[in-house]
């Protein structure tokens, strides 16, 4: 049932990312048409590619946590094993999970809340800047969401559930 939810999240999770870069796509797509075939350049899709480009990062590097596909150094995991490895990858994962609760939903959390009372909006678009900035909390919350998924499961069943290959 666990396994189950689990991969219910993450493939609406992918969804939700392939979603946003088709998107970008085609913004970036119309800028080049418009701007060289129309000599018309469209002034609101840079500004929502850049801000597309936020909420990928953002998301991305989540997935990609869980994934096991962010950059690392792995000089002191190679060394280890047995109890020695599964307690590193323990401490890592809560100093993970300390990390986004912190710094992306605590500090997202008020730097919406700030650009609320500001009034802040983005220049070609008028949307509230707010929007935008959704994405560090909702990151952070995918973040903690999948290193709590390490810690329950262990990292062996944790790289076989996520379709790589055990290390």
């Amino acid at each position: 049932m666990f396994a189950r939810a689990v991969r219910a999240i993450d493939t609406v999770f992918q969804l939700v990312l392939a979603t946003l870069m088709g998107v970008m796509v085609l913004c970036v797509t119309w800028q080049i048409v418009s701007r060289y075939l129309l000599d018309n350049p469209s002034s609101w899709t840079e500004e929502l590619a850049r801000f597309l480009l936020i909420w990928i990062g953002l998301l991305g590097g989540s997935y990609a946590f869980y994934k096991r596909l962010h950059l690392g150094l792995d000089l002191l995991a190679e060394r280890l094993s047995g109890r020695s490895l599964m307690l590193q990858q323990r401490i890592l994962n809560i100093v993970v999970i300390f990390f986004a609760a912190t710094v992306l939903v605590g500090g997202g959390a008020l730097l919406i809340d700030l650009t609320w009372d500001l009034r802040q909006t983005s220049p070609a678009l008028g949307i509230p800047m707010a929007y935008v900035y959704v994405s560090l909390p909702f990151s952070g919350a995918m973040l903690i969401f999948y290193a709590l998924v390490a810690l329950a499961r262990g990292p062996g069943q944790r790289d076989q559930e996520a379709g790589d290959a055990p290390t």
